[in-house]
């Protein structure tokens, strides 16, 4: 009985610590899992707070498996993208340790939108979901299969760390 109290008492702790955005100054770094039509691979993005609810940045993508019936070269498997957040977690009055957050991105294949979410366990580690969607594509042809990645719908899920 002591060690489930014990167990309680250190998990809410550690969730009353947690802190998921705190403006101005605010530094987070994100790698996990990145999931799209025909590949994965893994992402990583930097965001910095400049205010009380925004937040500039960079994301990367490198797709590790790529289908087999796509021919797919460096620059069709990697993305860089210049990003914008507005983190809108104590404007919804969230929990302080949850932050969502919608914002823009500035691509190397495209200008995009993206929606995400992230909680902090503790004052230095989270977890976080973010789905990201293109509004135009910089090639307006018919792309091919190649061309394609890292330029349409895709998830990411992993770990979140304040620096």
């Amino acid at each position: 009985m002591k060690t489930y109290i014990f167990i309680a008492i250190l998990f809410v702790t550690s969730i009353s610590l947690g802190q998921a955005y705190t403006g101005n100054g605010d530094q987070k770094f994100q790698v996990g899992l990145n999931l799209q039509n025909n590949a994965t691979g893994i992402q990583a993005t930097y965001d910095y707070g400049v205010g009380e609810n925004i937040s500039f940045g960079l994301a990367t993508v490198y797709l590790l498996s790529v289908d087999d019936l796509i021919d797919a070269d460096f620059d069709q498997r990697a993305d860089l993208r210049a990003r914008f957040n507005a983190n809108i977690g104590n404007v919804l009055n969230l929990s302080p340790a949850f932050d969502f957050y919608p914002g823009l991105s500035f691509g190397t294949k495209n200008f995009g939108g993206h929606v995400g979410a992230r909680y902090f366990f503790s004052s230095g580690f989270g977890v976080y979901s973010e789905a990201q969607f293109p509004f135009a594509k910089y090639d307006s042809g018919d792309l091919t299969p190649a061309e394609e990645l890292n330029n349409q719908f895709n998830f990411n899920v992993g770990m979140s760390f304040n620096l």
